[in-house]
């Protein structure tokens, strides 16, 4: 039996094949139906006529119902009314199961319905093209570190210690040794992989006990952190171009169809592919202030500042040297303001916000001590960080992307929630 998969279906143009998946939608029309079959690679028209099959298999119209999983065999046919261009006249179909009353019908829901059935929502149309390009999304990151001499370096999601303070931080208890944290971020341990590797990456889960309640913000997402030695701040700002170009252009040439399907715009994002804007810190609260904002100097961005800072840019724009006050301890002092730090904040067009937070790390021994000793860290718990600027320190730099923040940039979707298969908030753990 020749079983293909509809994404392939192209080359088996009047040739008989087998697919295998689940009834999408369902519609008849006196001696001939037609169901949608969807099989996790894309959607195909399958034709069930009177005149092409049996009276059994045309009578099965009567008891197959959305989201029944079936086997369905026929002959390809070439037809650019249908999904992808092709239809199926059907000649036989086997029912694996029959789905009674599927809650989730081909019409709108309310959010909170939705979310108590995530786990059948992302059966829908739509979540499935935002989940296939997150997979784009997390494939080209890792392509792109690939091919320039980064290597994975799997920093652990149980750690003893914060890497920007606790109050933000899940506790949880660990045997006779107290208390540890899930992590908030492995940028700590990425550093001393560059020591042995030079360029180290890590992509896994973080977690962040803060409660907020924005579209753009979750308890448990996705992040990709990455260290360079011999880095500064300025190359570790060109190498976040570099990666944010280079997703973009693998988003437009992988998901047409999925971007479609959402309705994305995607010329905003082929605009996007351009040498990225710059500005510092300062320069971007004189901006705001322009625009009627009441935002002060020492103060961090909010999302109506990034909205505004963006609002009339095809591209990404930087936000660089940074209050030192608002940033973490670990961050470089610019020589030219020892007020300032060497980070940066990567701020997406179309009001996305920020996707990529990143910094040129302090290498000096004495400074961080001072630094750690300043914001009473407690300096035996992080010795082993201090060692790397005891033994053969060197510049380096680093940032971290944010996978949920980058995909509902590239999808266009308006919340967070719908760019991670099962989505935590302080409203929800469930499903």
């Amino acid at each position: 039996m020749n079983f293909v998969n509809v994404k392939d279906i192209k080359n088996f143009n009047g040739q008989e094949v087998t697919l295998r998946g689940w009834i999408y939608n369902l519609r008849t029309s006196g001696k001939i139906w037609f169901l949608l079959l969807r099989d996790g690679t894309g959607l195909m028209q399958g034709v069930v006529s009177k005149n092409d099959t049996s009276e059994e298999i045309f009578n099965k119209k009567d008891v197959l119902t959305q989201e029944s999983s079936v086997t369905v065999s026929g002959l390809v046919h070439e037809d650019k009314r249908s999904p992808g261009g092709f239809e199926l006249i059907v000649k036989d179909i086997v029912i694996h199961q029959i789905a009674v009353d599927y809650p989730i019908a081909l019409k709108d829901h309310g959010v909170e319905f939705l979310m108590e059935n995530r786990h059948l929502w992302i059966r829908s149309r739509k979540q499935w093209a935002v989940l296939r390009i997150r997979h784009a999304v997390y494939y080209a990151i890792t392509e792109y570190l690939n091919e320039n001499n980064f290597f994975r370096f799997d920093s652990p999601i149980l750690t003893p210690n914060a890497c920007e303070g606790t109050t933000t931080l899940f506790q949880v208890p660990y045997f006779d040794l107290g208390k540890a944290y899930l992590s908030q971020s492995g940028q700590l341990y990425l550093e001393t992989g560059i020591m042995s590797l030079g360029r180290v990456y890590d992509f896994g889960p973080v977690f962040r006990a803060e409660k907020s309640k924005t579209r753009k913000h979750l308890t448990e997402f996705w992040m990709m952190d990455a260290e360079a030695a011999f880095v500064e701040h300025a190359e570790n700002m060109q190498i976040q171009e570099e990666l944010i170009r280079f997703v973009i252009r693998k988003v437009l040439d992988k998901n047409l169809m999925e971007l479609e399907i959402l309705e994305r715009d995607v010329d905003k994002l082929r605009k996007a592919d351009a040498p990225f804007g710059k500005m510092t810190h300062h320069e971007a609260v004189d901006f705001l202030r322009s625009k009627g904002s009441e935002i002060n100097y020492q103060d961090d961005l909010g999302a109506q500042d990034e909205f505004l800072l963006t609002e009339h840019s095809d591209v990404p724009i930087f936000i660089e040297k940074w209050p030192k006050e608002i940033k973490a301890f670990y961050m470089k002092r610019d020589p030219e303001n020892p007020n300032l730090v060497l980070g940066d904040d990567l701020i997406a067009p179309e009001g996305f916000g920020e996707i990529i937070g990143g910094s040129q790390r302090e290498d000096d021994h004495d400074l961080l001590l001072q630094r750690m000793q300043a914001e009473n860290m407690p300096i035996q718990d992080y010795q082993w960080f201090l060692d790397m600027r005891k033994y053969g320190s060197v510049p380096h730099s680093g940032f971290g992307v944010g996978l949920e923040r980058l995909v509902t940039w590239m999808s266009g979707v308006q919340h967070i929630r719908e760019t991670i298969p099962f989505p935590r908030t302080i409203y929800r753990i469930q499903p």
